[in-house]
C-alpha cells in the first residue's frame, strides 16, 4: 500500500466512499433498541359516511323551509292583524266627545260631562317634577329603548312573580300612548300585535321629546279629565304649569288606574300612590330621598266641591235642547251651592234619625224662586251614588192633601171667600164614604179653617160645588200640574200621582202675585212666566196656607219671626207625606217615603216633611 501524500490539499480531491445502504433483513443485535420510524398513513382518507350526510342535508333543507313558511305566516299575521289598524295620522286629531262644564250660580264649578280637556302644552311648558315623575314611575328607560323594553319587560315579570301578584307593568310610554290615541283596552292578541306595530310607527315619526309630550296631553286622568292641564285643574285647580312635587306625583301616579286613585273618588288610594311615585322618583334619581318623604308628607286635597248630582243630571238634559252637540261648552246654572248644601245635609240627617225610626227609606228636597222659577237646589234622593234615580223630578206619587190648595182655588174662583163656610160633615158619594182623618166633624166652617185642619169632607164639597173633578182638573193644570188626574171626587183627596218638583212649582201663583212658572235650571235661558189667576185670589190663597202653618195642620213648619205658609200631605196607610210651602220669595217642597211603596210608621205631613222644612228654611237664611 502506497503511503498517502505529504500534502492532502495537493493530492487533489479524495475519492467519496459508496453510501451504505441498510439492509432490512440483516437481523439488529439483541441489545439495540428498534427505532422508531414515521411512515406515512397509506390507509384511504374517510369523510362523512354517506347516510348522515343525506341526514344533514334533509335537516338543512328542511329547516330552511320551515324558516320560510315561519316568515312568510309571521307576515301574513302582522297582515291579517294590521289590515284594520287605526291610520295614526288621522288618529292623532281622533273626535272626542264634547264636555259640558257647570257653574252653580255664583261660577264655582260643580259638574262636567264629556271628555274635559285643558290647555295643550309643550313639553317645556310642564312643571319639571311632571315629566320626571311620570318617566320615573311609567317608563325609567324611556330614552334608551326603541319603543318596546326588553329589558324593562323582564324586570316587570320578575317583580310581578316575586310578588305574586301584578305589581309593576312592562308597557313603556310608547306603547301607551300607541293604546291612548289608537286602540281600546281589550286584552287580546289582536290588539297586542296591533300596539307594537303601532309603538314602531310612533318611535320613527315622533322624537322621545314629541312622544312625551302627545302622552301628557293626551292621558286619560279619571273623572272625564284627559291631560295633565285637565287634571291639574280638576284635582288641585292649577295649571299643569305650575303643580308642585307633591302634586306632579298623584298626577303621575293616575294613569295606571285613573279610577282607583282618583283623589276624589279615593284619597287614600290616591295619597299611597303617590308616595309610590316619589319613591320611584328617588330609587332613579331624580330626588332624594329626603326629599320624597318631605313631599309625601305634604301630599294633600283641596275639599272636593259639592257634586249635586240630581241636579247637574237634570240641567245637562235640558242642555242638549240648546247647545251644539260637537261643541263644548261652560253653562252657568241657578244652583246656590249654599242652599244645594242645607238641603242635602237636613234631608240625610231627617233619614238617618228620626227617619229611620219610622221605616222612612226615601226623600226629595226642592227649593226654587217662587217669582222666576229657578231653581236653587235639588235632592232627588238619600244618595246618588247608590240611586241616581231623580225621586224630585221622575217620580210620581199621590199627594194626598197637599193637593187640596187647587179645590180651593177653584172654589175662590166660582166666588167664594175664605170667610166663607162650608159643611162638614159625613159624605156619601154613591157607595164611596170619604172621611176625616179623627173621624170628628165641625158642622159649618169656614174655607180658611177647613184648609187650615185639611178637612176630608170639606175638599169633597167644595170640590163638587165648583164644578166637579174636571174643573179642579182645569185649575191644576194652569197652574202646570201637567200629569193626567182622576175624573172623579177622590180628586179632591190628593188621589192623582204628581212630581215633586211640579207640585211645588204649581204653588208659586200662590205667593208671586198669581203667576204661572216653568222651573229651570241655566241661568241664561229663563222661562217667562205667564199670568195664570188674578192677584186677588192669589192673595186670598197665601193668606189660607198661612194659616194652615199659623193654627193648622202644619204648625211644625213655622220659623219664628218670618212669614211661612203651605201645606200638609198624607196618603193613604202613611205611604207618602209631604209639606209644600214658602218661606219669603222662596218655595220648599219635601217628600218622603219608601221606593217600594211600603207604609211607613205613622208619618204625616205634618210631622217629619213640615220638621224637614222649618230646618230647611233655618238653614238658607
Amino acid at each position: 500500500m502506497e503511503a498517502p501524500p505529504a500534502n492532502l490539499l495537493e493530492a487533489g480531491p479524495m475519492p467519496r466512499p459508496a453510501p451504505t445502504v441498510p439492509r432490512f433483513d440483516t437481523p439488529r443485535p439483541a441489545s439495540a433498541p428498534a427505532a422508531v420510524i414515521d411512515e406515512p398513513d397509506v390507509r384511504p382518507i374517510r369523510s362523512i359516511r354517506p347516510w348522515r350526510r343525506r341526514i344533514l342535508f334533509r335537516a338543512l333543507r328542511w329547516g330552511f323551509i320551515a324558516a320560510v313558511w315561519l316568515t312568510l305566516a309571521a307576515a301574513l299575521t302582522v297582515l291579517w292583524y294590521a289590515r284594520d289598524i287605526p291610520r295614526p295620522e288621522s288618529a292623532l286629531d281622533a273626535v272626542r266627545r264634547p264636555s259640558l262644564t257647570l257653574e252653580d250660580r255664583s261660577g264655582h264649578i260643580f259638574a262636567t260631562y264629556g271628555d274635559l280637556v285643558g290647555e295643550p302644552l309643550h313639553l317645556k311648558d310642564f312643571a319639571p317634577a311632571l315629566p320626571a315623575a311620570l318617566i320615573a314611575v311609567e317608563d325609567r328607560r324611556f330614552y334608551h329603548h326603541f319603543g318596546i323594553d326588553p329589558v324593562g319587560l323582564i324586570r316587570a315579570i320578575w317583580v310581578n312573580a316575586t310578588a305574586g301578584r301584578v305589581v309593576q307593568g312592562g308597557s313603556t310610554i310608547t306603547q301607551q300612548v300607541a293604546k291612548t290615541l289608537f286602540l281600546t283596552n281589550a286584552r287580546t292578541t289582536k290588539r297586542k300585535v296591533q300596539e307594537v306595530l303601532l309603538t314602531l310607527w310612533l318611535e320613527r315619526h315622533f322624537t322621545k321629546q314629541e312622544i312625551l309630550e302627545i302622552y301628557l296631553n293626551r292621558v286619560y286622568l279619571g273623572s272625564g279629565a284627559w291631560g295633565m292641564d285637565a287634571a291639574a285643574r280638576m284635582y288641585f285647580g292649577v295649571s299643569a304649569r305650575r303643580v308642585s312635587l307633591p302634586e306632579a306625583a298623584v298626577l303621575a301616579g293616575l294613569p295606571r288606574a285613573p279610577s282607583r286613585f282618583n283623589p276624589r273618588v279615593n284619597p287614600q288610594a290616591a295619597l299611597s300612590r303617590g308616595k309610590e311615585v316619589l319613591n320611584a322618583m328617588a330609587d332613579s334619581g331624580v330626588i332624594t330621598a329626603e326629599q320624597a318623604l318631605a313631599a309625601g308628607a305634604r301630599i294633600e286635597f283641596p275639599p272636593s266641591p259639592n257634586a249635586p248630582g240630581y241636579f247637574a243630571d237634570w240641567v245637562a238634559e235640558q242642555s242638549r235642547t240648546v247647545l251644539s252637540p260637537d261643541t263644548d261648552a261652560v253653562l252657568r246654572t241657578t244652583l246656590d251651592n249654599r242652599d244645594q248644601t242645607v238641603a242635602e245635609s237636613r234631608l240625610a240627617a231627617m233619614l238617618d234619625g228620626p227617619g229611620a225610626a219610622a221605616n222612612v227609606g226615601q226623600g226629595a228636597v226642592v227649593i226654587l224662586d217662587a217669582a222666576t222659577g229657578a231653581v236653587r237646589a235639588m235632592v232627588g234622593g238619600r244618595n246618588f251614588r247608590d240611586s241616581p234615580y231623580n225621586r224630585a223630578v221622575l217620580a210620581r206619587r199621590q199627594p194626598g192633601s197637599s193637593f187640596k190648595p187647587f179645590v180651593w182655588l177653584t172654589a175662590l174662583e166660582a166666588g167664594m171667600t175664605p170667610d166663607d163656610t162650608v159643611l162638614d160633615a159625613p159624605i156619601h158619594i154613591g157607595t164611596w164614604s170619604p172621611s176625616n182623618f179623627e173621624h170628628r166633624y165641625a158642622g159649618d166652617i169656614t174655607l180658611e179653617e177647613a184648609l187650615a185642619q185639611s178637612v176630608n169632607t170639606a175638599s169633597v164639597r167644595l170640590l163638587i160645588e165648583s164644578g166637579g173633578a174636571k174643573a179642579v182638573a182645569a185649575t191644576a193644570a194652569r197652574l202646570g200640574i201637567a200629569d193626567r188626574l182622576p175624573n172623579d171626587a177622590s180628586l179632591a183627596l190628593g188621589t192623582g200621582e204628581v212630581g215633586l218638583l211640579e207640585l211645588t212649582a204649581a204653588y208659586a201663583p200662590f205667593f208671586n202675585g198669581g203667576n204661572r212658572i216653568t222651573p229651570f235650571g241655566l241661568d241664561r235661558i229663563p222661562h217667562p212666566t205667564e199670568p195664570a189667576i188674578p192677584p186677588r185670589e192669589a192673595a186670598m190663597m197665601a193668606r189660607m196656607l198661612g194659616a194652615v202653618v199659623n193654627r193648622g195642620t202644619g204648625r211644625a213648619a213655622g220659623v219664628p219671626g218670618r212669614a211661612v205658609a203651605g201645606k200638609t200631605g198624607t196618603t193613604q196607610d202613611y205611604r207618602d207625606a209631604w209639606f209644600i210651602g214658602a218661606v219669603k220669595s222662596t218655595l220648599i217642597g219635601v217628600w218622603l217615603g219608601n221606593d217600594d211603596n211600603q207604609p211607613m210608621k205613622g208619618v204625616l205631613g205634618g210631622g217629619l216633611p213640615a220638621r224637614l222644612f222649618h230646618d230647611i228654611a233655618l238653614g238658607i237664611d
